[in-house]
């Protein structure tokens, strides 16, 4: 699987708000992209397959409605997303998943390419607690298809991210 570091990514005209967002804060990182296959029930499944890389290092990328605030969720693909754990983690009582189209206008990016990083509007996040177990994981870079490999650590200080156990296996 083709890999590009940071400086081969940020001189071309491929980069995604993510990717630039990335460089233009100086932040390590690596980019992955595969041949994104629409059939594959699940983008990241598919990602971390792909990469041949853990599933409980590749985190998916949720909105949530909580209490009427969109509110990202960023949980390892290996597993789910805990809505009432998140809404405690925003000081909510409920959370429910944002509607699609909803998600998609508001971050800027597509389902299945939605990433933490350079959206549109930018939402309270959080990110669940298990990613510091890891010295990397990788997220979307905001397209179908692209990931962008960073340090959990480095995420949650772009995204100003609450870091809280919000996932499930």
């Amino acid at each position: 699987m083709p890999k590009k570091s940071k400086k081969q990514q940020s001189g071309g005209s491929g980069g995604t708000p993510a990717t630039v967002a990335l460089t233009t804060a100086g932040v390590d990182f690596t980019i992955h992209s595969y041949d994104h296959d629409p059939a594959h029930p699940s983008y990241g499944e598919e990602a971390a397959e792909a990469m041949g890389v853990s599933p409980d290092r590749v985190f998916k990328t949720l909105v949530a409605d909580v209490d009427g605030a969109l509110t990202v969720a960023v949980v390892p693909v290996a597993g789910s997303l805990d809505l009432k754990a998140l809404a405690t983690a925003v000081g909510g009582k409920r959370a429910a998943m944002a509607d699609p189209a909803l998600a998609e206008r508001t971050t800027g990016y597509v389902r299945g390419g939605i990433s933490p990083l350079g959206q549109r509007r930018k939402l309270p996040t959080v990110l669940d607690a298990s990613a510091l177990a890891h010295p990397t994981i990788c997220v979307s870079a905001g397209r179908r298809g692209l990931e962008v490999e960073l340090a959990p650590t480095a995420l949650a200080s772009l995204t100003n991210a609450t870091l809280a156990p919000i996932g499930r296996a």
